[in-house]
């Protein structure tokens, strides 16, 4: 691996942009692909994103910019991976050239429906990538607060201690703080958990719950969290930090958060169809929760909100009713 290791950002949504800011701070040349190319077009000539963050300015000095998946992974030492894990394995299937020796971090917060698995364990399964070289990329932070330069934060979860110190380092700045942690497999689980929990905090709103049940809510889906992590990947972990607790709240409560805004529209009477429609930007809870709903019925953990959750968007249920039952579950 070179000193000083080039990286490339895969995606070219709002939080791949984030993530593209953040590395340019930082680094004097990233590669970035994305698959629209009227976008990158656009990007070389008036500096921005025109569909993401547009507020957003970048120096195209320091943009390989490319619709070539092959170019960037080509190019690039560490690979960050930052498109929805609904398109992930189209995407990959697009290559041609190896991922051997290449450090892969996910900021994909899903599981890959056609795997059943998050990121980290899909790389490491489908493409031989060692644990060492995976890692994972979580907030609490989102991508339009990173536009705006607000205090955000992020932890950086890696086997191999000096590659999640490398990537912390070229992600940290004025606005962003940075720590690293040695729990992959928990921190992805929970940065795919709490979209869930967000969807169903939305759903409560869209109900007309107030903000003292949506307490309730975000209570119960930290210990939901923590038991289903556990049943998945027992270490010692401490589910309050912010990787997990953090992270749970600001996706629960923003506005920011398109989970919260996906379940709001259910509660409100959208069709999952329409609600898709609507928004312009992917809900991966939507994903995520018939992905958890499966894997639970191996692990059995107690997941009430996850149950509810799932039986609105895949089992056609009343929310109201669904809601109403579950209030009786809740403590």
């Amino acid at each position: 691996m070179n000193e000083s290791p080039k990286f490339a950002v895969i995606g070219g949504g709002s939080w791949a942009t984030a993530i593209a800011k953040m590395l340019c701070v930082n680094l004097p040349e990233i590669a970035w692909y994305m698959r629209n190319e009227s976008a990158i077009e656009h990007l070389k000539t008036h500096k921005h994103n025109p569909n993401y963050l547009s507020s957003v300015e970048f120096d195209t000095h320091k943009l390989k910019l490319t619709s070539d998946i092959n170019e960037a992974v080509s190019y690039a030492d560490y690979l960050i991976f930052a498109i929805p894990s609904a398109f992930l394995s189209s995407e990959l299937e697009k290559l041609t050239v190896s991922l051997k020796d290449k450090v892969i971090f996910s900021a994909i917060k899903g599981i890959v429906p056609e795997t059943f698995l998050i990121v980290g364990e899909h790389f490491h399964k489908q493409f031989n990538i060692p644990y060492h070289n995976i890692g994972v990329i979580t907030g609490p932070c989102h991508a339009e607060e990173v536009a705006l330069e607000r205090l955000s934060y992020l932890t950086i979860a890696c086997g191999d201690a000096e590659k999640a110190k490398t990537v912390a380092n070229v992600l940290a700045g004025n606005y962003i703080k940075t720590k690293i942690s040695d729990d992959i497999i928990g921190t992805e689980y929970a940065a795919m958990l709490k979209n869930i929990y967000a969807i169903a905090a939305g759903i409560a709103h869209g109900l007309g719950y107030g903000d003292n049940f949506q307490s309730v809510i975000m209570s119960n889906a930290i210990r939901e969290m923590k038991k289903f992590i556990r049943k998945v990947h027992k270490m010692k972990r401490n589910i309050n930090n912010s990787a997990y607790l953090g992270d749970l709240l600001v996706t629960g409560y923003s506005v920011f958060s398109r989970n919260r805004m996906f379940g709001n529209m259910i509660g409100k009477g959208y069709t999952v169809q329409a609600a898709m429609m609507e928004m312009s930007m992917v809900a991966e809870g939507y994903y995520a929760v018939k992905s958890a709903y499966k894997l639970n019925q191996e692990y059995k953990a107690k997941t009430p909100i996850i149950d509810a959750v799932y039986e609105i968007l895949y089992e056609g249920k009343e929310a109201k009713k669904v809601f109403k039952k579950l209030t009786e579950k809740l403590d």
